[in-house]
């Protein structure tokens, strides 16, 4: 069975009304990046933060998946399919894709904030339970804090996502301008003859990279078009 792997990012939820990402002005939501998604923002004010998040988690739990998702979770019929988010929402999963790597983390779910990988205290909240209130405490006596990848800090799922892509027989990018490292590197370790597809509506610059086939449509149409082309193919 051959392996196909996505890597997708914010324009990937758009069309589910949920914008994972921050955009060109710096704010997420409305809110300076840096007081919401920075340690430094963290330790000025986990309860802003906590606050913050329990916003976005009500907000994701509203959300559904769009036909794009459901599509990647489609191809699971055909092929071997992973799927690399930059995303911290679960609507991956919610279409049905089973094997999902989050390079950001994930808003469904709390941590330690000695060390947020501990899995000893990593909880998932369900939608009936998902605020946390401000100064709970996990386990190991630290407070909760979300289970994101904060600006600044490491990304260890890069070493499983790098895994996935050495053994890709194609390798297709939704939703992200190739501008957020460690992720856009992703690219570099696609082997060589291996198709590499964009799905995004803006212009992306891909010179430097190898040979990219840009599909210039949103996530849903340009995930309508790369089907045609893989039918084409079998």
């Amino acid at each position: 069975m051959k392996k196909i792997v996505f890597l997708t990012g914010a324009g990937m939820s758009v069309e589910s009304g949920f914008k994972t990402f921050r955009g060109s002005d710096g704010l997420w939501e409305n809110y300076p990046v840096e007081q919401v998604a920075t340690h430094e923002g963290w330790l000025a004010d986990p309860t802003l933060v906590t606050n913050f998040y329990n916003m976005l988690r009500r907000k994701l739990y509203a959300a559904q998946p769009n036909e794009g998702h459901r599509l990647v979770a489609q191809l699971q019929d055909q092929y071997d399919v992973t799927v690399v988010t930059q995303n911290v929402d679960n609507l991956h999963e919610k279409a049905g894709s089973k094997n999902v790597i989050h390079l950001h983390g994930e808003l469904t779910k709390v941590c330690s904030s000695y060390d947020q990988f501990d899995p000893r205290y990593v909880q998932e909240l369900d939608e009936e339970h998902c605020d946390v209130a401000p100064g709970t405490k996990a386990g190991d006596g630290s407070l909760l804090r979300p289970f994101i990848v904060f600006f600044g800090e490491s990304v260890p799922m890069i070493s499983p996502a790098i895994d996935e892509v050495q053994k890709a027989d194609a390798f297709i990018i939704i939703g992200t301008s190739l501008n957020v490292y460690p992720a856009a590197g992703l690219v570099q370790y696609v082997r060589p003859q291996v198709p590499v597809y964009l799905i995004d509506p803006a212009p992306v610059p891909t010179s430097g990279y190898r040979k990219i086939q840009h599909i210039q449509k949103g996530a849903s149409e340009g995930m309508r078009e790369l089907m045609e082309i893989f039918k084409k193919q079998v």
